[in-house]
């Protein structure tokens, strides 16, 4: 009997058996490969389930991660920016071509969609956007045209609360990892500069504001009054207040003196406001002053001490402190 046919014949058999079985194997590896990729990317930003956000007009709901976001106030303009994503539409600053120049730059080719104090409806819509982000202090009267646009996001308020109002849009915007890198960052510099400063942070600083025709003086709850607050410098008596600003004339000026005065002037669209700071300055009893006669008195920009009020203009406020105060 010739067995060599049938031994050949087993041997195909099982090398059949052994190629299908191969296939089938790398079938479901691959398979299980697709799943894997497939959950990742339901894990994902771009395919999270729709998110519902507290603000301060209610509950929006907000679906995976927007990217074709309106901002109606110049520090929502600020906050977004530095959390990475680039408006496909923005107010226009209170001052700048059309943007304040230290964010011009990044908002190239931005279409401005109105004045903060008047946003134009016509021109958000035709945007098409996915998020809209504005403030209950300026445009409560227009959330319902809004929302009817795109799901809309308020902040309550301005300025002294622009670290809650970067958490709220980061949230809105699905980049809290994103925000709290930026706030890393920002919580170093500040540690930074107290380490620095010792015992100079004993030192008093007052903040005044020229507008036309006015002084203020601002206390403790705006934006750059907040962040000495943080950094840990001192203010005057006089000035230890939670209140925002109060004008204040040549009569009272006593009230601004401390070791260091910082002045700043609002001037959108005239010298107005310089010509009022210069007309104190020049004055008898502005330059019996402590901190006018220690040549202690310093002008800022108002864009980063007050208008800007988001994370970015509170990086350049701190580099202010670091140049006057550190020399750095």
């Amino acid at each position: 009997m010739n067995y060599f046919p049938s031994l050949l014949n087993n041997l195909l058999k099982s090398s059949l058996s052994l190629f299908l079985w191969f296939n089938v194997l790398t079938l479901v590896s691959c398979d299980s490969n697709t799943t894997s990729i497939s959950q990742s990317q339901l894990n994902s930003d771009r395919y999270l389930a729709s998110r519902r956000i507290k603000h301060a007009m209610g509950i929006t709901t907000v679906e995976g991660t927007p990217n074709r976001v309106v901002v109606l106030t110049n520090e929502a303009t600020d906050h977004i920016l530095a959390l990475g994503v680039k408006p496909i539409g923005a107010v226009q600053s209170w001052w700048g071509e059309p943007y304040f120049e230290y964010i011009n730059l990044e908002l190239q080719g931005v279409p401005v969609v109105g004045e903060e104090l008047q946003p134009s409806l016509e021109k958000i819509a035709a945007l098409k956007p996915d998020l809209i982000v504005g403030s209950k202090l300026r445009h409560q009267n227009i959330y319902a045209q809004l929302s009817q646009i795109a799901p809309t996001v308020y902040s309550e308020t301005l300025g002294a609360d622009w670290k809650d109002n970067f958490a709220l849009y980061a949230q809105a915007l699905n980049r809290e990892e994103k925000a709290q890198q930026v706030m890393n960052q920002w919580n170093q510099r500040v540690a930074d500069f107290q380490s620095k400063m010792g015992d100079k942070l004993n030192r008093e600083v007052s903040l005044v504001r020229f507008l036309p025709g006015q002084a203020r003086i601002y206390y403790q709850d705006n934006f750059a009054g907040k962040i000495l607050q943080e950094v840990g410098l001192q203010r005057p008596n006089s000035q230890r207040q939670d209140k925002f600003a109060e004008p204040i004339t040549l009569e009272s000026i006593a009230e601004i003196d401390g070791d260091i005065i910082f002045y700043m002037t609002f001037d959108p669209q005239d010298n107005r406001s310089t010509k009022m700071a210069d007309k104190w300055l020049e004055h008898p009893l502005w330059n019996s002053l402590k901190a006018s006669k220690d040549n202690q008195v310093y002008q800022v920009n108002d864009i980063y001490w007050n208008t800007g009020a988001g994370i970015k203009a509170a990086n350049k406020m701190l580099d202010d402190l670091y140049e006057y105060l550190l020399n750095e």
